[in-house]
């Protein structure tokens, strides 16, 4: 049962997370189209989406040990203060390698942000209702991703540059929330005292991680963004080339992605997770991504776009916050330090996914979706043999 202040806390939260996601939410239908605008292609575009997440991976666990040590809201807050300078950045860029800078920017100080709040989640709610804390943070990001695209197509009116200095006072606001609202999650009894850091042993980490009695939950972590990643990373592209969408259409589309991302996480991610646990979900989504994946290579107009791609966002929405939810249930070490290897192995996906999808697209449209509904279907069938329920927590 959760006291009326850390219900406030949550809700303070799900609005800073809305804010930050409607910003970042607002980039992904005007990228693909700056791309292109400075003469480069589905490659391109796919090596600026990996720089960012490349930057994360290296970072993120930093940022989970330093909100370990010092509490996760100063964290927070410098994650905020990146990701509104690097979006300020993006916004004056008027060449490929400015582009580039802004978005390794992003992912050097924006990587703070995701791992640190579901620390801070982690730190509001019991065991019982961490699946519930996974599924708002989630769909705290799909309502994010819902206002986010269809306004940016709007400011993509006026210039391609107009979503990101919009999204980079979103930032900001959110920052001014942080710091004017949210409390410290993390008493300083609870606190490490581990001071060193050092960035060469990330690989290290990782690979302990991946050997680790939750090493299976962190390959998931990875497989379900490379996958993801496959989706929406040439998303853009897809459109424009096959159905000749703009930015106006592809935000358009995505809001209502966004919308169906929401309610099934905010609204069916707790409640399936508490009947048939974690593992039955994870393995539902894996399948259901699968055939999604499939389908949407087959839409040929408007309506069919919006089913096949909405049916594979309702299978595919559970999976990261029930990922997560077991990495925090099971973990034998701080949560900074777990949620930060998730976003890790996570930011690993996001590396490998665009690079992959973007080389793909150049060969053939179809390609990165094809490859999507490949490695959903190698997560499902590894689910079936690795993912099972304790003894201690299936009665």
């Amino acid at each position: 049962m959760q006291s009326s202040s850390q219900s406030r806390n949550i809700i303070i939260l799900f609005t800073t997370l809305v804010i930050i996601m409607m910003g970042f939410g607002m980039i992904i239908p005007v990228l693909p189209f700056l791309i292109e605008a400075f003469g480069a292609s589905g490659q391109e575009l796919g090596f600026v989406m990996a720089i960012y997440a490349l930057m994360q991976l290296i970072f993120s666990p930093m940022w989970g040990q330093i909100s370990d040590r010092i509490g996760r809201r100063p964290v927070l807050m410098i994650g905020l203060l990146g990701n509104g300078l690097s979006m300020l950045f993006m916004g004056l860029a008027n060449s490929l390698w400015m582009l580039f800078a802004a978005r390794a920017m992003a992912g050097l100080l924006a990587s703070a942000t995701l791992p640190t709040s579901y620390a801070y989640m982690s730190d509001s709610t019991s065991e019982e209702d961490r699946g519930r804390g996974m599924g708002i943070l989630g769909a705290a990001m799909g309502v994010g991703m819902v206002l986010g695209p269809g306004f940016s197509g709007i400011l993509a009116d006026i210039s391609l540059a107009t979503p990101f200095y919009v999204g980079s006072v979103f930032s900001i606001l959110a920052l001014l929330v942080v710091y004017l609202l949210l409390p410290e999650s993390l008493p300083e009894d609870r606190r490490t005292n581990d001071t060193h850091i050092d960035l060469r042993q990330q690989f290290t980490q990782m690979w302990q991680g991946l050997r680790g009695p939750i090493g299976f939950l962190f390959f998931l972590a990875f497989l379900a963004s490379f996958s993801l990643t496959n989706f929406e990373g040439i998303y853009g592209l897809y459109m424009a080339n096959k159905f000749d969408y703009g930015p106006s259409e592809v935000g358009y589309t995505l809001t209502f992605i966004g919308i169906i991302s929401a309610a099934v996480q905010g609204g069916l991610t707790g409640p399936a997770t508490k009947r048939w646990g974690e593992e039955k979900v994870i393995k539902a989504s894996m399948i259901g991504s699968t055939v999604g994946f499939v389908l949407m290579v087959l839409a040929f107009n408007t309506t069919t776009i919006l089913l096949t791609v909405g049916f594979f966002v309702f299978s595919n929405a559970m999976i990261r916050p029930g990922v997560a939810s077991l990495i925090s249930k099971r973990t034998e070490s701080g949560q900074g330090i777990s949620m930060g290897l998730n976003n890790s192995f996570m930011s690993l996906g996001r590396i490998i996914g665009p690079v992959l999808a973007g080389f793909l697209f150049d060969l053939n449209i179809s390609l990165p979706y094809l490859s999507g509904a490949s490695a959903s279907l190698i997560g499902f069938i590894l689910c079936l043999a690795l993912l099972r329920t304790p003894k201690a927590e299936s009665t």
